[in-house]
C-alpha cells in the first residue's frame, strides 16, 4: 500500500509590524525568554529560601553556610537572566552583565579571604557591599527595566527598596528590625515578580525586533 503523504501546509509565521519594519518571532526568541524567566525564578526561589532561613531560625554555622550556597544559586540564576534578557541598548546590557560579574568576583574573593560564611560577613561587616553589592546593582537594573517596560507595581517598589536596604545597611543608618522588614518585603515582591513573569505571554518580553535590527545597522555604519 502506498504511503499517504500529508500535504497540509505548515502555518505561516505571524508577522509583527515594528517601529522600523516587519519581523517574525522564532523558536530561538521564545527559548531565550523561557531561559530569562527560568533564571529569574531560580534567583527568586533561592533568595526567598535564604531570606526565610535568615529571618525565621536561630542562626548556626550550618544554616549560615546554607544561606551562602543559596546566594551562589541566586547569582547563577541572575546571570542566566542577564545573558538572555532583551534590552535595546547594548551598552546598558553589557553594563548590567559587567556589574553582575564584578559582584560575583568580589563574592568569590571575600569567600576565600575571610573567616566564616559570606552571609555572616555581610551582616557583621557592611563594607563588603562595596564589592558584593554590584550583584544587586545588576538585579536592580532588571527591576528598573521591567518597571519601565511593563509598569509593574512590584518592580517599581523593588527598584526603590533594594538600594534603600543595601545603602542603609552599608552606612549603618537602618535599625536591624527595619532591615529585616525590608528584606522580607524584598523576598516577597521578588517572588511575585518572578511568578507573574512566568505567567506573562512570551511575545511582549521579546520586544520590537525591528529596533534591535535598526540599532545593529547603526552600529555597523558608525
Amino acid at each position: 500500500m502506498d504511503s499517504v503523504v500529508n500535504d497540509t501546509p505548515l502555518p505561516l509565521p505571524v508577522v509583527y509590524t515594528g517601529q522600523f519594519g516587519d519581523y517574525t518571532i522564532t523558536q530561538g526568541d521564545r527559548r531565550g525568554v523561557v531561559l530569562y524567566r527560568t533564571g529569574l525564578m531560580v534567583a527568586a526561589v533561592a533568595f526567598g529560601i535564604g531570606t526565610i532561613l535568615a529571618l525565621g531560625f536561630n542562626q548556626n554555622s550550618a544554616l549560615v553556610q546554607a544561606i551562602s550556597l543559596l546566594y551562589t544559586l541566586f547569582w547563577l540564576g541572575l546571570g542566566l537572566s542577564l545573558a538572555t534578557i532583551h534590552i535595546y541598548l547594548v551598552p546598558l546590557h553589557r553594563l548590567l552583565q559587567g556589574v553582575w560579574l564584578v559582584g560575583g568576583l568580589a563574592s568569590l574573593a571575600f569567600s576565600h579571604g575571610i573567616d566564616g560564611p559570606l552571609a555572616q560577613t555581610v551582616v557583621e561587616t557592611p563594607g563588603v557591599l562595596w564589592g558584593i553589592g554590584f550583584t544587586f546593582v545588576a538585579l536592580t537594573g532588571i527591576f528598573f527595566k521591567e518597571a519601565f517596560c511593563f509598569d509593574r507595581l512590584e518592580t517599581k517598589l523593588l527598584t526603590l527598596l533594594v538600594p534603600l536596604l543595601l545603602l542603609g545597611h552599608l552606612f549603618g543608618v537602618l535599625p536591624m528590625a527595619t532591615e529585616q522588614v525590608l528584606l522580607g518585603a524584598w523576598a516577597v515582591l521578588f517572588g511575585v515578580f518572578a511568578l507573574r513573569k512566568a505567567l506573562q505571554p512570551i511575545v511582549p518580553d521579546i520586544g520590537d525586533k525591528s529596533v534591535f535590527v535598526y540599532l545593529k545597522q547603526q552600529r555597523s555604519n558608525a
